[in-house]
């Protein structure tokens, strides 16, 4: 089976059919899954603004990090639920759409900005978690972050008003 019959199977879906077809259940789940990315996008903003060496100066990174992932974790995982449903209402459509590849090449990247920085936090934060201007790595990652959200904020909003040709 081919990509794109996997992706029509999932929008025929009784879930996917039923979000496509309700007049008002695709916009309240959008709704939820933009006041998600926006808890998201916030938490992220705290750390990344303190890593930057912008806010929260007298504050160390590891209490911002005990502060901010509790919330960030609940929130992303809302937005990926909210996400998953809406791509099951049009997936052949969505996976086509350069926007929506473009947002998950960013999520990618972003992934790996995490798994690097948190590579570097295991081993080096308890020296310079509470200074005010962090080391130049910690700068790069947390400005990295908020360049790659600020992407992924992009494509996400000009998935829903572009109109990827699909195929045959």
């Amino acid at each position: 089976m081919d990509l794109d019959a996997i992706l029509v199977r999932i929008q025929e879906t009784d879930i996917g059919t039923a979000i496509r077809e309700n007049g008002s259940l695709f916009p309240w789940i959008e709704s939820l899954h933009v006041l998600s990315l926006t808890v998201v996008l916030g938490s992220v903003a705290i750390l990344d603004f303190r890593l930057l060496g912008w806010a929260s100066r007298d504050r160390s990174v590891d209490k911002i990090l005990a502060d901010v992932l509790p919330r960030l974790w609940v929130a992303f995982g809302c937005a990926f639920v909210t996400g998953s449903l809406l791509f099951a209402s049009n997936a052949l459509t969505y996976a086509h759409n350069p926007f929506f590849r473009s947002k998950f090449a960013l999520l990618f990247l972003l992934a790996l900005n995490t798994a690097i920085f948190g590579r570097g936090v295991g081993r080096r934060l308890i020296e310079w978690q509470r200074a005010a201007t962090p080391p130049g790595w910690a700068r790069v990652a947390g400005a990295v972050s908020l360049v790659l959200w600020i992407g992924v904020t992009v494509c996400g909003r000009w998935i829903g008003f572009s109109r990827a040709p699909v195929p045959p």
